[in-house]
């Protein structure tokens, strides 16, 4: 299972939290990022500045009914904000080097994030790690795929032969036939499969005695 180390990019570009409005907007057009983590001296995440933080304020310029009464809030302080520290969102959503791909995804997902700076115990910034990074794991080749759920999944997890198993894939979908003892069983190889690096989808093919009390059709 790949690790949130093995996809994430260690090169990062930063800021520091006295940096200004225009020497960040300038370092994103630069280095083509939407985002920048912000560092303190001994290169803790403070922070973090996005193009959308950036953006709160050339909204309200044009919105001119947020300059008065109505300029209050996280809204109103960006706004007008000049520096880094000022501007970004803080604390940061943070991972650590060794959580999996799928636990950024996770991450990412709940607390609505493109990207991810990852941090050691002392959070100290070590990379950062973005949607794209994250999506790499499905341009896994489809035989790795198969290897993995032959190997690891069937034979270590649930103690099956992988001759018993007609597993095919293709572009990442699991087409998967066998007879099993029990409906349970099929229902607990269909989530490990789904949780394959790689998978984009399941099909069963999968049966199992007509006398076991679930054996209503096929397990999804």
């Amino acid at each position: 299972m790949h690790k949130v180390r093995d996809v994430m990019t260690g090169a990062v570009i930063t800021a520091t939290e006295a940096e200004g409005f225009r020497e960040l907007a300038a370092r994103m057009l630069d280095h083509h990022v939407s985002a920048v983590p912000v560092v303190d001296p001994d290169g803790h995440v403070v922070g973090v500045v996005s193009e959308a933080d950036l953006l709160v304020k050339e909204a309200a310029v044009a919105d001119r009914a947020v300059w008065g009464s109505a300029l209050r809030g996280r809204r109103g302080t960006m706004a007008t904000a000049e520096l880094a520290r000022d501007l970004m969102t803080s604390p940061a959503v943070t991972i650590g080097p060794d959580a999996s791909v799928a636990e950024a995804a996770r991450l990412m997902t709940a607390r609505r994030v493109k990207r991810l700076p990852v941090v050691d115990a002392e959070e100290r910034l070590l990379g950062i790690i973005s949607r794209v990074d994250v999506l790499s794991v499905f341009r896994r080749p489809d035989q790795e795929i198969r290897g993995e759920i032959a190997g690891d999944v069937a034979l270590r997890q649930f103690g099956m032969d992988p001759d018993r198993l007609k597993v095919t894939v293709q572009a990442g979908i699991v087409t998967i036939a066998a007879e099993l003892p029990t409906h349970a069983v099929a229902v607990e190889l269909l989530q490990a499969i789904r949780h394959v690096e790689g998978v984009v989808n399941v099909r069963s093919q999968l049966t199992f005695p007509a006398t076991e009390p679930a054996a209503q059709g096929r397990p999804e």
